[in-house]
């Protein structure tokens, strides 16, 4: 084991070495966590994301190896109380009350006074989460922002934008309970809202107004992951696509092609309002059609070049995920193309099976080789999260693979980016 830390230790100790070398060379420092955010020219370096990669890979490692399994257990346990804390300081306003503050910070009577909180409840939660470095106590009961948690000062007002994902933490609390017993409901999302429908039709219920904007909100970003050079035909379905802000990147780009953007019909009203204000004469001359869609139906656009799915298919467990491919097919010819733009689940071991994707670059030894929390860490939480509010799931690529092979698709290639883009050819 001696040996194992002393290998995780040298792993920080040359990547920070390459990480403070960039900076010097760019004439900076590498930003303080005492300092609210600021971006740095050298954020999006591919090559620094990598090396901050290892870092944190090998700190959370050495952390798992050093400390006690029951110290260990003893923080994981109560992790929802970081999403139910951060939950209250975002809707209470307290990042943008200190934000006045900078570094003094400010006394939690004085943020009390702003936000109505009480100052002995409120001090508790600020110390648990400054604790876990979100936020900082500068002196007994004063606590000013920090680089993470000024990253949650709200951009718009608390109206416009409550509560953290109240339907997926509603949810957990159901999730073992779920698991266990899996024959009561559709998902242990269902067992916490006492409904039988998916979330996106529990939307449209009556008090749920808040819910449905924050998720169409939600859905319309990540369109500039989009790997353009793999449409290059005539038609191209974006099926599930709410308002079709893929389509909008895509049309910018190749204004000549055909579009289609399906989803179900209240999307398809919102939709509408989205390409008058982006690009009304794209709808208006017949290149981008708004089309009322559900996809366990038949395919009404036949022999497209492209059917593709945007982060559709992790919702479904595989009975649903098949039915889907399985519409396509019958509607596709045999040149049209499915690309499926998800998160590609990675196993913690080495994965001999991985074919397509470009091979995972090779992390130095003892790390974990998808990088644990610093790799791998958001895509489990997705994971979880599918599981609990659609019984879903992120696919490893050999489940892609044989998600296609089963219903006639045969992956043909991965692209890789951040979101990942799996291009099968009709079988």
């Amino acid at each position: 084991m001696a040996s194992q830390l002393r290998a995780l230790s040298d792993i920080i100790a040359g990547n920070l070495s390459v990480l403070e070398a960039a900076y010097e060379q760019e004439g900076a420092q590498f930003p303080s966590l005492d300092d609210p955010f600021q971006p740095t020219p050298l954020d999006s370096d591919p090559l620094l994301a990598h090396t901050k990669q290892l870092i944190a890979a090998a700190a959370a490692q050495l952390v798992a190896n050093v400390r006690s399994p029951v110290e260990m257990l003893q923080e994981y346990s109560p992790g929802m109380y970081l999403t139910v804390t951060l939950g209250l300081v975002v809707d209470t306003n307290v990042p943008d009350i200190l934000s006045v503050a900078g570094h003094k910070g400010l006394h939690v009577n004085d943020i009390s006074a702003q936000n109505g909180v009480n100052p002995s409840y409120l001090a508790r939660v600020l110390r648990f989460l400054a604790t876990r470095h979100v936020f900082k106590e500068i002196s007994p009961d004063v606590f000013a922002n920090n680089r993470i948690s000024s990253l949650l000062q709200k951009a718009k007002s608390l109206e416009e934008i409550q509560a953290d994902a109240d339907e997926a933490l509603k949810g957990s609390v159901l999730f073992s309970e779920f698991i266990q017993n899996p024959e009561r409901a559709a998902s242990a999302f269902n067992i916490a809202h006492q409904t039988e429908a998916k979330m996106w039709d529990w939307y449209e219920d009556p008090g749920n107004e808040l819910r449905a904007r924050r998720f169409a909100a939600a859905m319309k970003g990540g369109a500039d992951r989009f790997p353009a050079e793999i449409f290059d035909n005539d038609v191209v379905v974006d099926i599930g696509g709410s308002v079709g802000a893929a389509v909008l990147h895509l049309y910018k780009s190749y204004p000549n092609l055909q579009y289609v953007v399906q989803d179900l019909e209240k999307q398809i009203v919102v939709a509408k309002e989205f390409w008058k204000e982006n690009a009304p004469e794209a709808v208006a001359d017949g290149r981008v059609e708004l089309q009322v869609y559900d996809f366990f139906t038949p395919q009404p656009v036949k022999g497209a070049a492209v059917y593709f799915h945007r982060v559709n298919i992790h919702n479904w467990p595989d009975r649903e995920a098949k039915t889907i491919m399985q519409t396509m097919r019958a509607a596709a010819s045999s040149s049209s193309k499915v690309v499926l733009f998800d998160i590609i689940a990675t196993h913690v071991c080495e994965d001999p099976v991985s074919e397509l994707s470009t091979a995972r670059q090779k992390v130095p030894s003892p790390l974990l080789p998808n990088l644990g929390v610093a790799g791998a860490g958001i895509h489990t939480a997705m994971d979880i999260q599918m599981l609990t509010l659609f019984n879903g799931k992120e696919r490893t690529e050999t489940e892609f693979r044989e998600l296609g092979r089963c219903t006639g698709w045969k992956l043909e290639k991965v692209i890789p980016g951040l979101l990942p883009a799996l291009v099968f050819s009709a079988a």
